[in-house]
C-alpha cells in the first residue's frame, strides 16, 4: 500500500449480469436498483443488461465528481447508448492493483489468481500472493510517477484498479489513460464507516460475476461487527481516552473525529481525543498541542511505524512524560507484518473490521475479552 495513501465493484443468468454463483443456495435473480446500503463513496445500479458502477467523489476535497462506468456480461452486445470508453467486460481474468487493500476482497472471491499485476509488490502481506510473486505471475508495475508502461501493456489488463489521492488529471492517471486499458478509482478508504468500507466487496462481485457470494461476505461481516459492539457497549463500564499516531516531520496528522478510527475507537468503548472534530482529511497538528492533549490519553493506538519505546523516544523524547507511555498502555497496528514491511492491517483490515474492533475492545477492556488474542495489534515494549 503507498505510504501517501495512508498518510493523508448479481446475479445468475438475469439479463444485467454475470455468471452464476459460487455459493450453493444462494443463486437468485437480482432486482433492478442500487445494490449499496450503507457506503457513501459508491452505487451499483443494475440495469437491463449491464451495471452502472458510480464512484462518488473519489479523492479527498472533490465535491460533484462522479466516475461512471458500466459492467457488461463477457461475450455480450454492447447495449446501446453506451460509452464505450467506459465499458468494462466482466467477469475479469486480469487485473492490476495499484494497493495491496484491493488484496483481501479479491482473494475471498477467490479470485487471486486474476491479479497479475501490483504497485510495490514488497508490501504484499498474503502469502498466496507472495508465492506468486514468487513464481513470476504477479508483477511489480512501478508507482505513480515510475510507472512501467511497458510491462503493463505486455500484461494488457482487463482492468487497472487505482486510488484518488488527487485531482483525475493527476499525473499517472493520465499515464495509465494512454495505454487504453479500462480504469476505476477506488474510493473505499475514502469511507468513515469500517462497514462501509467492507461493502466496498461488492464492487469486486460485480467485477467477477460474484455478486451473491460478495452479498453473503458482506452480511455475514456486517452481523458479526454489531455483535460485538453490542456485546461491548451492554457490558464495558468505562471509556478509556485514546490517542493515535506519531509525528510526521514536527507535524502530528491526527484522524478526525468523523474517521474510520475513530468509528472503530467509539464502537469498541473508548473516547478519542478528537471524536468532536470533523474533516473530510488528516489534521495537522503541532507536536506540542497534541502532547498536551495526550496527557489525558490512557492508551495510545496506531503508533507509526514503532516497534519499541525506544523508537518512540527518539521521535521525541517528551514522549516518555505521556501516562499511557509509562502505564505501558501502547499498542500498534503492525502484528501482522513482512520482513519488507506489508502489513495486512492495511489488506485484510478492510474487509473484516470486526476483527479491528475486537482487537481495539480487548486492548481498552480486558476483563470483557480475557482470552481473546490480538489478530492485528501487539502491545509495544
Amino acid at each position: 500500500m503507498n505510504a501517501l495513501k495512508l498518510i493523508v465493484i448479481s446475479a445468475l443468468f438475469t439479463i444485467s449480469g454475470c455468471g452464476k454463483s459460487d455459493r450453493k443456495g444462494t443463486d437468485q435473480f437480482r432486482e433492478e436498483g442500487n445494490e449499496v446500503g450503507r457506503a457513501e463513496r459508491f452505487s451499483l445500479e443494475k440495469k437491463k443488461g449491464w451495471t452502472e458502477v458510480k464512484i462518488i467523489n473519489p479523492w479527498q476535497g472533490a465535491t460533484d465528481v462522479n466516475q461512471v462506468y458500466y459492467l457488461v456480461k463477457r461475450g455480450s452486445e454492447l447495449p446501446e447508448g453506451l460509452d464505450s470508453a467506459a465499458v468494462i467486460f466482466v467477469p475479469l481474468r486480469k487485473i492490476i492493483c495499484m494497493s495491496t487493500t484491493y488484496i483481501a476482497m479479491i482473494s475471498a472471491l477467490n479470485e487471486e489468481k486474476s491479479i497479475v499485476g501490483m504497485s510495490g509488490t514488497n508490501f504484499i502481506y498474503s502469502p498466496e500472493l507472495i508465492k506468486n510473486v514468487e513464481k513470476g505471475l504477479v508483477a511489480d508495475v512501478g508507482y505513480e510517477t515510475n510507472l512501467n508502461k511497458e510491462l503493463i501493456l505486455k500484461i494488457s489488463p482487463d482492468l487497472i484498479m487505482i486510488y484518488g489521492i488527487g485531482s483525475e488529471s493527476a499525473g499517472y492517471v493520465g499515464k495509465l489513460k494512454e495505454l487504453g486499458t479500462k480504469i476505476i478509482i477506488n474510493a473505499d478508504y475514502l469511507e468513515t464507516d469500517p462497514l462501509s468500507r467492507a461493502e466496498w466487496i461488492k464492487l469486486f462481485g460485480a467485477l467477477y460475476c460474484k455478486e451473491n457470494l460478495a452479498d453473503s461476505i458482506y452480511k455475514s461481516e456486517v452481523d458479526e461487527y454489531n455483535k460485538l459492539k453490542s456485546y461491548i457497549d451492554q457490558n464495558a463500564t468505562n471509556k478509556p481516552k485514546v490517542l493515535l499516531g506519531l509525528p510526521f516531520k514536527d507535524t502530528w496528522y491526527i484522524s478526525p473525529g468523523n474517521s474510520f478510527m475513530s468509528k472503530l475507537i467509539i464502537d469498541a468503548g473508548g473516547d478519542y481525543l478528537w471524536r468532536d472534530t470533523k474533516s473530510s482529511v488528516s489534521m495537522p497538528y503541532g507536536i506540542e498541542n497534541v502532547y498536551l492533549r495526550g496527557m489525558k490519553a490512557d492508551f495510545w493506538l496506531n503508533i507509526g511505524s514503532a516497534s519499541s519505546r525506544n523508537e518512540i523516544s527518539i521521535v521525541d523524547s517528551r514522549m516518555e512524560d505521556l501516562p499511557c507511555f509509562k502505564n505501558d498502555n501502547l499498542f500498534n497496528n503492525n502484528n501482522r507484518i513482512t520482513i519488507n514491511g506489508g502489513n495486512d492491517f492495511w489488506e485484510s483490515g478492510s474487509l473484516y473490521p470486526h476483527l479491528i474492533l475486537k482487537d481495539i475492545a480487548t486492548i481498552l477492556h480486558p476483563e470483557l475479552f480475557s482470552d481473546q488474542s490480538l489478530t492485528y495489534y501487539r502491545k509495544i515494549y
